[in-house]
């Protein structure tokens, strides 16, 4: 599968958004990368609608084709498409391992997914899109609890969603499927829909 090894700092600013929902990358230069990166024009009803998607698919780190299937699934769910479609990519695995603190970046979360860090219900997962069903716990293994990134993001993680629990022993469930005001609250998921149904 491809992956985006690219500086996702040039993304957030072209985009005009924080993908790493830090909001560092757009401190020092508001602007588009490059020699014309300020005079940016005015961007067509396309453009929008395509950079809407580009926001939501850097933040959650995952490739077009996994994007796209995510969104014909919740297409097929009862309710708002676009409100489904965040929801399902909420409740990814690297994304609650990075949302419950065990990692800085939702790149580092994925990793120690893959490298099979990470336990949920007491048993070793190693999909990063695996989705987390309600009740289920997350955790990381007993011989990776001392690893020094994942010390160090438990330490400076200072607050958790509200759909997450997390206990003494560094150990995080999800509560409940996330209501849409809870995340990403600058995304217009209806663009993204629209994109799609183009």
């Amino acid at each position: 599968m491809s992956k985006f090894t690219g500086s996702t700092w040039k993304v957030s600013r072209r985009l005009g958004y924080s993908v790493s929902e830090t909001g560092k990358e757009l401190a020092r230069r508001k602007y588009a990368p490059g020699q014309h990166g300020a005079k940016r024009k005015k961007l067509s009803e396309y453009a929008t609608q395509m950079a809407e998607k580009q926001k939501v698919r850097f933040t959650y780190g995952v490739s077009e084709k996994q994007f796209r299937k995510t969104f014909n699934e919740a297409s097929k769910m009862a309710g708002k498409t676009g409100v489904n479609f965040l929801k399902l990519l909420e409740v990814r695995l690297d994304n609650l391992v990075y949302r419950l603190g065990f990692a800085s970046t939702r790149a580092q979360a994925r990793q120690l997914v893959n490298h099979g860090h990470v336990v949920v219900d007491g048993k070793k997962v190693d999909i990063p899109s695996y989705r987390v069903k309600v009740g289920q716990t997350i955790a990381m293994k007993e011989a990776s609890k001392d690893l020094v990134i994942v010390k160090a993001a438990l330490e400076a993680k200072l607050a958790r969603a509200e759909y997450l629990s997390f206990d003494d022993n560094n150990v995080g469930t999800l509560v409940r499927i996330p209501e849409r005001d809870e995340f990403l609250p600058e995304i217009n998921e209806q663009l993204i829909v629209e994109f799609y149904n183009r």
